[in-house]
């Protein structure tokens, strides 16, 4: 299957949204998402195509985040990533944007148990912890604008990381993650 919408409703009768996300049409990956992928198998066993389609599209991993060295506590600021369109909390360049922002860490199922920093809300991290997708999933609800309406996202709610002074930073941290 090349780039194509498998409706997996038609052969187990449940409501499965597997829609192909942009990043893994415009590099020309196959898309191969097995029915109901999140709740039969592990992340681990996951292919890359699956993989990639847990991401909510949130942004949230993109934002600035600040850690207070004594007690590793993490906030998050809403500033963003130069590469995150903050109209729509999606990478401008996803494909290459490890090239452009050499700090920008690939999430693989090993890298995963390492990261403390990920929102409660991410699929990654919900999964991991043995918990189901939020309701408001795409994958659930067959809409890339549910993160949005569920005020999960960092769409329209960030700046650009280009737009302010660096020394300011702290003026930016935000409660909203949650």
């Amino acid at each position: 299957m090349l780039n194509q919408k498998p409706d997996y409703r038609k052969e187990t009768g449940q409501q499965c949204y597997n829609t192909n996300p942009p990043e893994l049409e415009t590099t020309g990956m196959s898309i191969e998402l097995r029915p109901n992928f999140w709740k039969h198998y592990s992340l681990d066993q996951l292919n890359t195509a699956e993989w990639e389609a847990l991401c909510d599209g949130c942004g949230l991993c993109c934002l600035i985040k600040l850690e207070d060295e004594e007690t590793a506590e993490v906030a998050y600021t809403k500033v963003a990533c130069k590469l995150l369109d903050c109209k729509t909390a999606r990478c401008s360049d996803y494909a290459h944007r490890q090239q452009q922002v050499p700090d920008c860490i690939q999430l693989t199922p090993e890298r995963l148990g390492t990261i403390s920093w990920l929102p409660p809300s991410c699929a990654y991290r919900r999964l991991s912890e043995g918990k189901n997708l939020p309701s408001w999933h795409y994958l659930n609800t067959g809409s890339r604008q549910s993160v949005i309406r569920a005020k999960k996202s960092a769409a329209g709610r960030c700046i650009s990381e280009s737009e302010i002074d660096e020394e300011q930073i702290e003026d930016y941290i935000v409660r909203w993650v949650r």
